[in-house]
């Protein structure tokens, strides 16, 4: 059972209150992975919002013909040191058609945590209390935008040059 202050430190429940995180307790589960394991790979169906607390996940593109992900193919990474205030949230596809993860996710730590929840339970907590989910939505739009900027760096960082060369 995930205690109440590993819910507080959710970046996407920051501005729920107590009575609000209480509601999602039931529906989030606290698991540990290690090193080379996946949480999910791109093309699944999205049925979770996931929160790394603890270790680095990199969020990486699959090949099509099926070669198994390497780390130069990270388009981004998400991590927490353990004395970080704030777990960070991936997997936010699951609100957006056609809820299927667009990237792959890999621990690329000795040990990761997570707290993982289900999309349709968050869903029927929101219809309940639709400024829950306002304050949630409004929140997950802000990781969104950060990590959307994040992505923009790395290309320009990347792919900058190639990219004005081929103009």
């Amino acid at each position: 059972m995930i205690a109440l202050d590993e819910l507080k430190k959710v970046e996407t429940f920051r501005q729920l209150d107590d009575t609000q995180l209480e509601a999602v307790l039931p529906f989030s589960e606290q698991l540990n992975f290690y090193f080379g394991d996946r949480l999910f790979k791109e093309g699944d169906d999205a049925l979770h919002l996931w929160h790394v607390t603890e270790g680095k996940v990199d969020l990486r593109f699959e090949m099509p013909d099926a070669r198994p992900s390497t780390p130069d193919q990270t388009l981004s990474s998400v991590e927490v040191q353990k004395q970080d205030p704030e777990a960070k949230t991936l997997g936010w596809s699951c609100f957006i058609p056609p809820h299927k993860m667009r990237l792959s996710a890999y621990v690329v730590t000795n040990k990761c945590k997570v707290i993982r929840v289900g999309k349709n339970d968050l869903l029927r907590l929101f219809n309940a209390d639709p400024l829950m989910g306002y304050w949630f939505m409004s929140y997950m739009m802000t990781v969104v935008g950060y990590r959307f900027q994040q992505f923009q760096d790395y290309v320009a960082k990347n792919l900058g040059e190639d990219m004005i060369s081929g103009w």
